[in-house]
């Protein structure tokens, strides 16, 4: 058996530690357009701050490729999927033969058509290592940085270059920050905090044009800058697939298989549409736990074992100048609400079960909240008071302890042990 996987990513990964499970013999073969071993890109904005560096990026050691007998083919473009002959066409000319295809080709940038861009020089955007380390090279002390978007990338980025000695400014069209995972209350409370740590915000407004390096907005504002950031969104990669006949939305459309509509080829990551199992809704979750559990389901299948991922939810982890964030699900139903000025919790409930959370500050028992909606715990199983106020297994059954804890319940518990944390 041969499989080719193209992208060189998180659900990669999980493709590929999944496939060797089952099959010690079988050809993984990996195409990637970066040049790069497989890293967190999450983390690009940590190597700017200082934080992290190349090597702690790596999203799996170095010796992952050997131990796992991948062949690889990285700094090359997949540009045509063959679905007659089974084979993949290079940017090279090279062809590439499979058996079991999968398709992790992520997600690309959104570069808005406004006036002036193209004759910018000094435009970024803020999505892999290369965008971070040309950014740096940019920047200078005194550097006026201009953002395009308030939402994960634009915040990781500001914060990403905050000790830079450069000025910050950020500009949004949506009248709050991270409108895509928080609500109003709890988006107030973030842009505070960011604008104690001099990020300047115009909200609720859009750039209409460039007139050399000034940006001119929307209400008549104009705002002068050196460098600009581009971090308006994301789009999926799925002409591959559509190319080839696939079925396609605004994403790649996959079965809770990751099976694509053109058999032996599967498709997991950012740049598919799944079900979205606190809403009931298929979206797209660009989102690193789930593109390795979607990588996992089809690693598992394309080798022989049926099995299935039917719990993914939006669920989003991001740190601020200090302040944590982690959000989950969807925000319908009745709310428990909490708040002392610096930490924030609102649970969203209805029909007996968990929808979504938001948690800002104290997020320790995020997990417990993350696995009520995943498994769609009905509340009156639980302790549902106890859960809001002091999330700990103690608030679920004497059976439910059991199977969380291995069967062990005589023991003193302070941590929600068996559900992940990590994620």
């Amino acid at each position: 058996m041969k499989y080719v996987i193209i992208g060189n990513s998180t659900a990669a990964v999980g493709a590929v530690e999944a496939i060797r499970r089952n099959d010690r013999n079988g050809r993984i073969v990996i195409i990637g357009n970066e040049k790069y071993h497989v890293y967190s890109r999450p983390l690009i904005s940590y190597l700017l701050l200082g934080k992290t560096d190349e090597e702690r990026m790596k999203y799996r050691g170095d010796d992952f490729y050997s131990t796992h007998q991948c062949e690889l083919k990285l700094g090359r473009t997949a540009q045509k999927i063959d679905v007659e002959q089974k084979c993949v066409i290079l940017d090279n000319g090279e062809t590439e033969s499979y058996d079991r295809l999968l398709l992790a080709t992520g997600s690309s940038p959104v570069v808005p058509p406004i006036p002036g861009l193209d004759k910018m020089e000094k435009k970024f955007t803020f999505t892999t290592l290369d965008d971070a380390r040309a950014l740096e090279e940019a920047l200078f002390e005194g550097a006026r940085v201009l953002i395009l978007g308030a939402g994960l990338i634009g915040l990781k980025c500001a914060e990403g270059i905050s000790k830079k000695k450069v000025e910050i400014i950020c500009v949004d069209l949506s009248p709050k920050v991270l409108s895509s995972i928080l609500d109003d209350q709890s988006s107030e409370m973030v842009r505070k905090h960011l604008e104690d740590h001099h990020i300047r915000f115009y909200l609720g407004r859009q750039v209409t044009g460039f007139e050399g390096y000034t940006a001119v907005l929307n209400d008549g504002t104009q705002i002068p800058f050196d460098v600009l950031v581009l971090a308006v969104g994301v789009r999926p990669n799925i002409s591959l697939l559509r190319d080839a006949g696939g079925r396609t939305n605004r994403g790649i459309l996959i079965d809770d298989h990751c099976r694509t509509s053109i058999p032996d080829i599967y498709a997991a990551g950012d740049c598919c549409e799944s079900l979205d199992v606190s809403s009931g809704e298929t979206k797209i979750m660009a989102l690193l736990p789930n593109a390795y559990m979607q990588g996992e389901c089809a690693g598992m299948n394309m080798s022989g074992v049926d099995y299935v991922f039917d719990k993914a939810i939006p669920m989003n982890a991001i740190g601020l100048f200090g302040k944590h964030i982690i959000t989950a699900g969807t925000y319908k139903g009745d709310t428990y609400f909490e708040s002392d000025g610096e930490h924030f919790k609102k649970l969203f409930y209805s029909d007996n079960k968990l929808n979504g959370f938001i948690l800002i500050g104290n997020i320790e028992k995020a997990g417990i909240y993350t696995a009520l909606i995943r498994e769609k715990t009905p509340l009156d199983t639980i302790d549902f008071e106890l859960i809001c106020q002091t999330p700990g297994l103690m608030a679920f059954s004497r059976e439910t302890r059991a199977e969380k804890l291995g069967g062990v319940v005589n023991v003193s518990v302070s941590s929600p042990i068996g559900i992940s944390c990590a994620e």
